[in-house]
């Protein structure tokens, strides 16, 4: 599900006019039973309406006593289909300065020295964090760039905080933002006049991350790794950092199923007593 957001995300950044993407049950079942907990937290912690919040909780209940998803028609004509091996990617691709079309693999663009990194925006999630700070696990000392982290959600840095990530991040220099937009939105933090980039963020047109900034698009592994060298990596290198991320991915990229951590369990029982959340809906 975290996947799928963020590859709907990014459509709507691309100026899509929609985006559908088909998923069995099982991650959505699992994301549900997550959200209605995560729901009821934020009732118990005072978010919003809880009305609203309640209610939504509750919809999702519904659906999961019979999970059914919009299927595509059998015979369903489509304007054009693109297809796509992913098996013919052999390195990681890039988003060159200033157009998010100008697309290259790593190989073209290695060597290029980075004065700045930014992991952040709704492009990544928890596990892409636990994976930067195992890249600058590997660095002696402070890194030769200004890194800017912002999870996207408080609970993420919450979690974060929890088991010890953002110590990595403090030891390693970087700068940590308020969770949210940060250097994405644009009209927020700036980075350096005339800097070369390395973001995580949706777009990189020009002057959105500073005035004069040459950006490049990446992954979060990626940013990370040209923080640590304070240039983009080769091939080599960049598989050297990544032999500790790949051998421990299924932690690393575990997301954060808030059903299964017991003080958003305890708090959302709680929020079940709250009276202005017992919503009955009215003929």
């Amino acid at each position: 599900m975290e996947q799928a957001f963020e590859l709907s995300d990014a459509s709507a950044e691309r100026s899509a006019g929609g985006c559908t993407i088909r998923l069995n049950k099982e991650p959505i079942i699992e994301y549900f039973k997550s959200n209605i907990t995560l729901l009821r937290w934020m009732i118990s912690e005072g978010y919003g309406d809880a009305r609203t919040l309640e209610r939504r909780a509750k919809a999702m209940e519904e659906w999961l006593k019979d999970p059914q998803l919009l299927e595509p028609d059998a015979d369903a004509e489509y304007y054009k289909i693109i297809e796509i091996d992913l098996n013919e990617i052999k390195e990681p691709l890039l988003a060159c300065p200033n157009d998010p079309d100008d697309i290259k693999p790593l190989s073209a663009v290695q060597g290029t020295k980075i004065d700045e990194v930014f992991i952040g925006s709704c492009m990544t999630n928890i596990g892409h964090f636990r994976a930067a700070s195992e890249v600058l696990k590997q660095v002696k000392g402070g890194i030769p760039t200004r890194l800017w982290v912002s999870p996207p959600t408080k609970m993420d840095q919450h979690q974060l905080v929890e088991e010890g990530v953002y110590s990595v991040f403090g030891v390693s220099g970087a700068r940590t933002e308020m969770p949210g937009c940060s250097l994405c939105m644009g009209n927020q933090a700036r980075v350096a006049l005339q800097s070369t980039v390395v973001s995580t963020s949706t777009r990189n047109f020009p002057n959105r991350l500073g005035e004069g900034a040459n950006v490049f698009l990446a992954s979060s592994e990626l940013a990370a790794v040209s923080s640590a060298l304070g240039r983009i990596p080769t091939m080599e290198e960049y598989l050297g950092y990544m032999k500790n991320v790949d051998t421990m991915a299924d932690n690393i990229y575990r997301y954060l199923n808030f059903n299964e951590i017991k003080s958003y369990m305890e708090a959302a029982e709680k929020a079940k007593t709250i009276p202005l959340v017992n919503v009955r809906d009215v003929a």
